[in-house]
């Protein structure tokens, strides 16, 4: 189907050179957003997925929409259409279930970019876990059921580039343009296996998904790893390359490994090379980034190289609080029990119960169903399979 393109502020490619698979159509404008929500008017069943570009850019956002219904797909390109509430109010109309695979970073980013919230949700990929399906991704359960092939080629595309190929645009609606029917099929399933309630359940939970930021630390260059380990003066110089590598990452608008990767920054802590010539021969920098940078990177190092004694980094091991036996005697005998769900039910034991949950179990100990599920992150279901396996190893550790 060839689509009629309007020229956005970043100059995509001729209207002519983009042609889509028939019911897929590529919205650039804020009047092709809102016809294509027209022609869906009534439906109650929608797809959703979002591009990002992590992979390429300092500053994350959404680069790309795909949206489905069972009948039409769209590509949205939330770089030149100004107004996207159409989108917005699709996820908070209750009427309209929204299929995701592994929703929740596509929540976490569309409440971030645009503060849209999902009121109905049908996870694909939840679904699949709870199916003892042996692969969740997406491109394993379209092969299975539909015999779709996903091609991987632009998993890890720069979706924030302009204009976009006819390829990258027909993968992206592939994401979501069998989402639907995918949805159907599992649905069934997980109605036949008696496990639909379990899924609407964790659905649910993903209504309340929320961005959360990451606060910037000047300790964030502990993160490294291997860092930790280095002595207080590579420590300084470690600190430094950082902060070098983040303000030209940022400054670039670039992921900051493509700047330059950590094991190169550890290496130039440990063993500073001392001119240009030595900085080409460390693995990692190569000629070309000693020629480009060569002189911002050996002057973070001698930065490192003159902090004072006094003010040198220093890494604080926090010891960990000793272990409360009684604690530890009932997270073993949860597991136990879970274990043993998890075989009666053929499911992972981490889709049955994460051990993060069991951890809550056992610091509150609880004694009753009741008191168990009104623990942080127990659900109905749990406590309805295993609830009395649970509260028997919880008595058993106080004997």
């Amino acid at each position: 189907m060839q689509v009629a393109c309007v020229t956005p502020s970043t100059p995509p490619a001729p209207a002519s050179s983009v042609e889509l698979p028939s019911g897929v159509s590529y919205l650039r404008t804020d009047e092709q957003l809102r016809r294509f929500f027209h022609e869906i008017e009534g439906e109650t069943l929608l797809a959703l997925d979002t591009e990002a570009a992590s992979f390429h850019r300092y500053e994350d956002r959404v680069y790309l929409i795909q949206l489905s219904s069972p009948s039409a797909t769209a590509v949205i390109d939330p770089l030149s259409v100004t107004d996207l509430s159409p989108v917005g109010r699709a996820l908070a109309d209750p009427g309209i279930e929204v299929v995701f695979h592994d929703a929740d970073y596509d929540l976490r980013i569309l409440d971030r970019d645009f503060g849209f919230r999902a009121r109905s949700v049908f996870d694909t990929r939840i679904a699949a876990q709870l199916l003892r399906e042996p692969g969740v991704g997406l491109a394993a359960l379209l092969q299975k059921y539909l015999d779709v092939h996903l091609d991987k080629k632009f998993q890890r595309a720069d979706w924030s580039a302009r204009p976009l190929s006819e390829p990258m645009l027909a993968y992206a609606a592939t994401d979501t343009h069998h989402l639907t029917e995918l949805r159907d099929i599992l649905r069934d399933r997980l109605q036949a296996s008696g496990r639909l309630a379990w899924a609407e359940e964790e659905f649910r939970r993903l209504e309340s998904v929320r961005w959360t930021p990451r606060e910037n630390s000047e300790l964030d260059f502990l993160r490294i790893k291997g860092a930790r380990a280095l002595p207080p003066r590579s420590l300084a110089i470690l600190r430094e390359l950082y902060r070098w590598r983040d303000a030209t990452a940022r400054k670039r608008d670039k992921a900051a490994f493509r700047i330059l990767n950590n094991q190169p920054l550890l290496e130039l802590a440990q063993t500073p090379p001392k001119d240009g010539a030595a900085l080409a021969r460390v693995p990692g920098v190569g000629p070309e980034t000693a020629r480009r940078a060569g002189k911002a990177i050996l002057a973070a190092i001698e930065l490192g190289q003159t902090v004072r004694e006094d003010d040198l980094p220093k890494t604080k091991r926090t010891p960990k609080p000793k272990a409360d036996p009684s604690f530890v005697q009932r997270l073993e005998r949860l597991k136990v029990a879970r274990n043993a769900a998890a075989r009666r039910l053929d499911l992972d034991p981490g889709v049955v119960c994460p051990n993060g949950t069991l951890e809550i179990i056992a610091g509150g100990a609880p004694q009753t169903l009741d008191e168990l599920r009104q623990l942080e992150a127990v659900r109905q279901w749990q406590v309805n399979e295993l609830g009395g396996d649970l509260l028997e190893a919880v008595a058993e550790s106080r004997k």
